[in-house]
């Protein structure tokens, strides 16, 4: 770094003196502030002699050998110093002695060398004299320079001051807190050395300053780096004078990391909203200008800085039919000083009607008055074709199953009748009823006709029942009766074709013989069936089924236990739903509905119990169903 050099030059000026006859001379009193300047002085430093009179001692002159200490005046010693003058770019010889003036006060009095001889007696006592016709009496008008520092070393800004090489001269204490470095690591600093290296850049185009001497302060912002590495934001002011630059710095990290928090929020929330496809809106009451975010604009189809947001130009854009709607609600908002919500249409530029959803709040003043609206507007057109879609979806799906469920109670009633006559036509041959039948092959086909209509009258009075559950028509016909006696009567039911798969049946009774539960002994009955026979059509020959009925606090728990193939874990939540059955590669093949579960799970339902399986592929099965002691509590009963 350069510095453009001046020759040493003392100027004439129609306020001053001329300074040929006379010395430069400066008496300094002990707090640092020059009580007296002589013409010539005032000449090196451009100044009125009565404009240095009370100012600090520091900002005019500085000794060279101690530039890096920043002494206090009482530690300069007498003798021959190198002083820098403000406004001069080279050092000058002083000869300083510390004399005593009348009332008593010392002074450090400089001389400026001339001739290689030292002012003397007869001049220093002269000197003495103009001493005396200083007015003590005024007091200076600035701090001294150990008020200065005291203030200087208080301050929450780093203070510093560099020479023309760039070297830090002079640092206060917050210098020294924030940065970590002591009063022994100046003279090896640089003061690009502080900087981060992303902006040093940028600092050395500062630093030409001192080449353009310019008084102007420059602000600026940039990092500083302290001695243990880490970065922190500084806000920079400094300003040339003379030779030397002085730089300020107040530490804005956290206000920086807060900014950046602040804006990182708003971007995500900026994307959130367009997401979302929503914007947030603000109207002052009185104002006719409306304040938008970005989303809005590209809800209404419009550009920002192209369309103003008015009250008048968003109802130019209202639907005809919903404008008095929209008004009303911030009228009434305004009124009520009640939160609200609305939707309605818009008129894009391009002839779209796009669905609107508005929230808004009030905003209040300190007297409670409401002073604006504020809120959300979210496009809702995709969102209400959707719902549009669903709704008609769901009529039509209704409709249709309606028609399924109409059909197959119309098929079911239809196949019935003829059915009944073929099981009963079929019982009457095999039995020979009306004499023999005179070929005995006859007799397998006429039972094989018979297990075949009983079968298929089986599956119809299945999807019969469904149909009647679904369509909300099944009625149960609730009476006391003793679940012990029905549990029985399934039992016994059932023998017959367990005997047939090799299965054994058993019962295990965990409560009172007297129990009663209030129910529909058919539907009850049809639950122990349909879990029974599943049991039976899934256990192996030679395998064990069990029911057991427990009588808890609040329910009947009713359990029908086996030890066949199970169900797979992926299909226990589908076994209950009409027409799933669980396939199994353990599973013999066998014929049904798939309706069991699913009406027994309904049937429990409707008498406000519940059905849950709990099964082990290889292991077996458990069905449980839970039953209230009283049905008729139930909302669908």
């Amino acid at each position: 770094m350069s510095v453009k050099k001046h020759r040493i030059t003392r100027k004439k000026s129609d306020s001053l003196t001329n300074p040929a006859d006379e010395l430069a001379r400066i008496a300094i009193s002990e707090d640092g502030v020059i009580a007296y300047a002589s013409a010539a002085f005032s000449s090196l430093t451009q100044q009125n002699p009565e404009n240095l009179r009370g100012l600090s001692a520091e900002s005019m002159i500085s000794f060279s050998e101690l530039l890096s200490h920043g002494p206090a005046i009482t530690d300069i010693e007498a003798g021959l110093h190198k002083v820098f003058i403000n406004g001069q770019s080279e050092p000058l010889e002083f000869h300083f002695d510390w004399l005593k003036a009348p009332d008593n006060k010392r002074y450090l009095v400089g001389s400026e060398k001339t001739a290689n001889k030292k002012p003397s007696k007869t001049e220093m006592k002269a000197f003495v004299e103009q001493l005396k016709k200083i007015d003590n009496k005024t007091s200076p008008a600035v701090f001294s320079v150990n008020e200065s520092r005291a203030f200087m070393d208080m301050s929450l800004e780093v203070m510093l001051i560099v020479s023309d090489l760039g070297e830090i001269v002079r640092a206060n204490e917050q210098f020294f807190a924030i940065t970590g470095y002591c009063q022994n690591d100046l003279h090896r600093l640089h003061i690009l050395d502080l900087f981060d290296e992303a902006d040093k850049p940028y600092i050395r185009n500062t630093i030409q300053a001192f080449e353009t001497e310019t008084a102007n302060v420059q602000a600026f912002e940039a990092r500083i780096v302290t001695k243990d590495g880490d970065s922190r934001w500084m806000e920079w002011r400094q300003r040339l004078k003379g030779n030397e630059l002085y730089c300020s710095g107040h530490d804005i990290t956290e206000i920086k990391a807060h900014a950046e928090t602040l804006n990182k929020r708003e971007s995500e929330l900026l994307q959130a909203e367009n997401i979302g496809r929503m914007g947030r809106w603000r109207w002052t009451i009185g104002d006719e200008t409306m304040s938008w975010t970005p989303q809005i604009y590209t809800i209404f189809g419009v550009e920002d800085g192209q369309f103003e947001p008015t009250l008048d130009n968003m109802n130019a854009m209202v639907h005809r039919e919903d404008i008095a709607r929209v008004n009303q609600a911030f009228q009434r908002a305004i009124m009520t000083e009640n939160d609200y919500d609305m939707e309605f249409r818009i008129n894009l530029p391009d002839g779209d009607v796009r669905f609107i959803r508005c929230e808004g709040r009030c905003d209040f003043d300190d007297e409670g008055d409401v002073i604006a609206l504020y809120g959300i507007m979210q496009d809702m057109t995709e969102r209400i074709a959707y719902e549009n879609d669903l709704r008609l979806a769901k009529d039509q799906a209704e409709k249709a199953y309606a028609s399924k469920t109409q059909f197959l109670a119309n098929m079911s009633h239809e196949l019935r009748t003829p059915l009944n006559a073929i099981i009963g036509f079929s019982e009457m041959v095999e039995r020979q009823l009306l004499g023999p039948i005179g070929t005995e092959k006859y007799l397998e086909y006429i039972a094989g006709i018979r297990e075949s209509g009983e079968h298929l009258l089986d599956l119809i009075s299945d999807i019969l029942d469904m149909s009647k559950i679904e369509a909300g028509k099944y009625d149960l016909m609730l009476e006391e009766l003793s679940i012990l006696k029905v549990l029985q009567l399934g039992l016994h039911m059932m023998e017959g074709r367990g005997h047939e798969a090799g299965v054994k049946l058993s019962l295990e009774q965990d409560f009172d013989e007297e129990l009663k539960l209030i129910a529909d002994r058919r539907a009850v009955l049809q639950i122990l069936l349909n879990l029974l026979s599943n049991a039976v059509k899934f256990t192996p020959e030679g395998g064990k089924i069990m029911v057991k009925g427990i009588a808890r606090e609040d329910y009947f728990s009713l359990k029908v236990i086996d030890d066949g193939v199970g169900i797979p874990a992926n299909k226990l939540a589908s076994v209950t739903k009409p027409f799933e059955q669980a396939s199994s590669s353990y599973a013999r093949d066998h014929e049904g509905s798939g309706l069991g579960l699913a009406i027994s799970k309904e049937l429990a339902e409707m008498h406000g119990g519940t059905l849950f399986i709990e099964s082990v592929v290889g292991q077996g099965t458990t069905v449980t169903v839970r039953l209230p002691y009283d049905g008729s509590k139930a909302g669908r009963a």
